[in-house]
């Protein structure tokens, strides 16, 4: 039997310990509970995240737009379903993207576009018809996190300058099936010491079945782009947009002068001698017009056959013509028609019609249809004559006659 003393003792003991086993249960509770906390916070970033991404060509941000139907079981259901199901969902719950990719560097065709006010879809050029899934924003395409890849480009835009290369890339960009670089790289003309890790890495990931592109004017007068892009692919397509060279070397002019208010007339830097009519050829506005001259480098490379010729005033006249064209050349579903596009009286120029989400139909910007300076008409004429004889050349390599000279 206990002594008294210590029998008396034993409660005072226990009472201390079981204060003590009271705060580590409590103590673990709120642990436990902060770190459900904690996961759960982690497990909602992780759904954020998980939503498809729009990958854009010209490396902007795309919000989601208010109104946009998402799947039953939110966007993150998505990752759970087959590719060619996922591919077309992601298609039709895509954002518009509110704004186009940066201006091109250097001297190269400005990519400037603008929205324009609504209720120009209805202009006279098309009928505004509904939606569908072939109408999307041009040059997007969701892609998962997970998903796609970076490739070399299998189609380039070579030229011309001042042609209608951008709008050519912005009509492009509506089909689903084409992904291109915004801003024009120059890695044929200007780059090329970086290598073609380097390229590459510039490129918009793509899923299977879709097509890269780049678009850098410069490349068809550079002597040394057709050799360079033969070594990256020999397969390469290439896609070359010209214009009547007097037209063409007016809006080059044009262009420098809107940047260069003070540079010597139009007439004065076309002649070198201008009393016995001899043409400044080194002028780069003119230089550039030689198309056969040009095109003769691009032959040693690649047949004929594998460059699209494609008609910088029949882009204006008949934009779903042309791009029917360009599809079928890049193996494509003709998906772009008349239906996206309405021609803007005020610019003179096709414009895109909005697409499935987006606000507004989109135009090139101020920078494009810039009202040309009064030009000598005699000057103009013997500009004429003199590239006729080019002209024609050109006509006879490309098998097609582009009506410069009627």
């Amino acid at each position: 039997m206990a002594p008294p003393g210590l029998a008396g003792a034993h409660p005072t003991l226990a009472e201390p310990l079981s204060r003590s086993i009271f705060r580590k249960f409590l103590l673990m509770l709120c642990s436990l509970l902060t770190s459900l906390y904690v996961f759960y916070c982690l497990a909602e970033r992780c759904q954020t995240l998980s939503r498809p991404v729009v990958a854009l060509s010209g490396g902007g941000e795309e919000a989601r737009a208010p109104g946009r139907s998402v799947p039953p079981g939110g966007l993150g259901e998505l990752a759970a379903w087959p590719a060619a199901a996922r591919r077309k969902r992601l298609l039709q719950v895509q954002p518009w993207r509110k704004h186009r990719p940066p201006a091109p560097h250097g001297d190269g065709e400005e990519a400037a576009w603008e929205e324009e006010p609504p209720g120009l879809a209805g202009s006279p050029g098309g009928s505004g018809a509904g939606s569908s899934v072939a109408e999307t924003p041009p040059g997007t395409l969701a892609l998962l996190l997970d998903e796609g890849s970076k490739q070399l480009p299998q189609a380039i835009i070579i030229g011309v300058k001042k042609g209608g290369t951008r709008a050519l890339l912005e009509f492009l960009r509506v089909h689903p099936d084409v992904r291109a670089v915004g801003a024009e790289p120059h890695f044929f003309d200007r780059s090329y010491d970086k290598g073609l890790a380097w390229y590459r890495e510039l490129m918009p990931r793509t899923l299977d079945g879709q097509i890269t592109m780049e678009k850098t004017p410069s490349y068809f007068v550079t002597r040394e782009a057709p050799a360079r892009i033969s070594a990256m692919s020999k397969d390469t397509k290439l896609i070359v947009v010209v214009r009547d060279p007097v037209t063409r070397a007016v809006s080059d002019y044009t262009q420098t002068l809107s940047k260069r208010p003070d540079i010597p007339t139009f007439e004065s830097l076309t002649f070198r001698n201008r009393s016995a009519g001899l043409i400044d050829t080194s002028w780069s506005a003119i230089q550039i017009g030689l198309y056969a001259k040009h095109l003769e480098h691009w032959l040693r490379h690649f047949p004929v056959r594998q460059m699209l010729f494609v008609s910088g005033e029949r882009l204006i006249r008949d934009p779903a013509g042309e791009l029917g064209r360009v599809q079928d050349f890049l193996g494509l579903k003709r998906i772009i028609t008349d239906k996206h596009f309405y021609f803007n009286q005020t610019k003179g120029f096709p414009c895109l019609k909005k697409a499935e989400g987006s606000g507004r139909p989109h135009c090139l910007g101020k920078t494009k249809g810039r009202p040309h300076p009064e030009i000598d008409r005699e000057v103009l004429r013997r500009l004429r004559d003199f590239y006729r004889p080019f002209n024609r050349k050109f006509y006879q390599m490309t098998g097609h006659d582009f009506g410069w000279d009627g």
